[in-house]
């Protein structure tokens, strides 16, 4: 599915037929680093599959699935500046004539860093689709916060500890952590209850 909609993508953007296997070989490649526990082709198709349910809400779509694909493109996490690093990457690809946004594209991957509101709506809707795990059921996120302690595995838990607890609860002094109404509504509370249960694991 993920690669269909990768090459539909490209094409419709202007890349020659010719170079997006490649492309798409480097996607691939970048995404299934032995490194990637969580930031793989898995996040990848769970925000494909919250982009398609909400598309009729995005105002440029092309932009946002664009930004999707490139978003995790450089992750290390001994590293502050993937986000700014993908989204200089995720522009250095790009034909010359290529039919998009380019600004749009790199504020939108930028914005990932730290996942506040803009006031662009495109760009809250792919915070949201980048955050949509937190509201999981608790298994699955119990899942997904062993898989970035493996991301983080070269940091011993006397610095990992404290330094993730601290990241999660930026998230509940924030008035929300979803930037859309339609995911506060949905995810808010069981987002905010699974955090809360992470950070007394943490300490």
């Amino acid at each position: 599915m993920v690669k269909e909609i990768y090459t539909d993508l490209l094409l419709n953007i202007g890349f020659d037929e010719n170079k997006i296997q490649q492309k798409w070989l480097d996607l691939e490649k970048a995404y299934t680093k032995k490194s990637r526990h969580y930031h793989n082709l898995t996040h990848l198709e769970d925000m494909i599959v919250s982009f398609e349910t909400y598309r009729d809400q995005i105002q440029n779509p092309n932009e946002i699935m664009f930004a999707i694909f490139y978003h995790d493109y450089i992750y290390k996490s001994s590293k502050k500046d993937n986000e700014i690093k993908s989204a200089e990457f995720a522009l250095s690809i790009l034909p010359e004539n290529a039919r998009l946004d380019k600004q749009l594209v790199f504020d939108t991957i930028c914005a990932t860093q730290l996942h506040q509101h803009h006031e662009i709506e495109d760009i809250n809707w792919l915070i949201d689709f980048d955050l949509k795990i937190l509201a999981r059921d608790w298994n699955e996120y119990q899942m997904y916060f062993e898989q970035i302690r493996k991301e983080y595995r070269i940091y011993p838990d006397f610095l990992y500890k404290p330094g993730r607890a601290k990241a999660l609860q930026h998230f509940l002094e924030n008035e929300f952590i979803f930037q859309t109404e339609e995911f506060r509504k949905l995810y808010e509370e069981k987002a905010r209850k699974n955090i809360e249960k992470e950070i007394s694991l943490l300490t």
